[in-house]
């Protein structure tokens, strides 16, 4: 099969085809983890939800900073695009993110090939982000957030052709940026986020931002199941403000 492309209402496939090597262990992972793996909530058993669908998408970086490649080689490694959410916004305002949103009726059947169509459109309406240059290559099990009520099915992606990215609608996106994933698994860049409700959950603090939440968990499992994971100290924790 092929990249997948064009959003609206067209083909949209997963491939393995021609990956770089340091992605295997993500693809293994995916192929492997169980739900309960990833999270303690999942969707809903009579089905109700907001079905919604993000972007995981692994790009390679360009040497900044020196980052080394996950298959050892020179250059930028691998890295995440990640965006920050708006503060209006009525749902996580403020918190960076994958790209991602509610299913369209035009994407598709959620259980089918939708929630790949709705990842691509709403990275392109986020970040500007040219979907022809994205190649699918797996689905993580549909997850829940509890104070969203939204039932999300992370997909994965290859950065094949990187395009450039930034803020399409400061009303909806605060920021646009990418993060090596050298940096997520430097262990000077974890904590346990604790939020005042008690909830404790992993953090990175990583590009001038805090991410944790349902984007800081998924990131923790995939580091972790994929064998990227280095030992942190766990006791490291940042307070949350009670508005998050």
């Amino acid at each position: 099969m092929t990249r997948a492309s064009n959003t609206q209402g067209g083909e949209a496939t997963l491939s393995k085809d021609g990956l770089p090597g340091w992605l295997d262990p993500v693809v293994h992972a995916v192929e492997t983890v169980e739900p309960l793996q990833l999270s303690r909530f999942l969707p809903p058993e009579d089905g109700a939800g907001r079905q919604s669908a993000v972007l995981i998408l692994f790009g390679e970086g360009e040497g900044k900073g020196g980052h080394q490649g996950g298959d050892g080689s020179d250059g930028g490694g691998p890295e995440l695009l990640l965006m920050e959410r708006a503060t209006s916004l009525r749902s996580h305002a403020g918190q960076p993110s994958f790209p991602g949103g509610a299913l369209d009726p035009e994407d598709g059947d959620p259980q089918g090939d939708g929630p790949l169509r709705a990842a691509l459109r709403e990275a392109e309406e986020e970040t500007g982000l040219d979907p022809a240059g994205v190649q699918l290559f797996g689905v993580l099990p549909k997850l829940y957030i509890p104070v969203s009520g939204f039932v999300v099915t992370p997909v994965l992606g290859w950065w094949r052709e990187p395009t450039p990215v930034g803020v399409v609608d400061p009303n909806e996106t605060a920021r646009v940026f990418t993060v090596p994933v050298a940096d997520l698994t430097d262990p000077a860049n974890r904590a346990t986020a604790v939020h005042p409700s008690g909830h404790k959950g992993p953090a990175f603090l990583v590009e001038s931002a805090l991410v944790w939440g349902f984007t800081a968990g998924i990131i923790d499992r995939l580091m972790h199941y994929s064998g990227w994971e280095r030992p942190w100290d766990r006791n490291k924790q940042v307070p949350l403000d009670w508005r998050a």
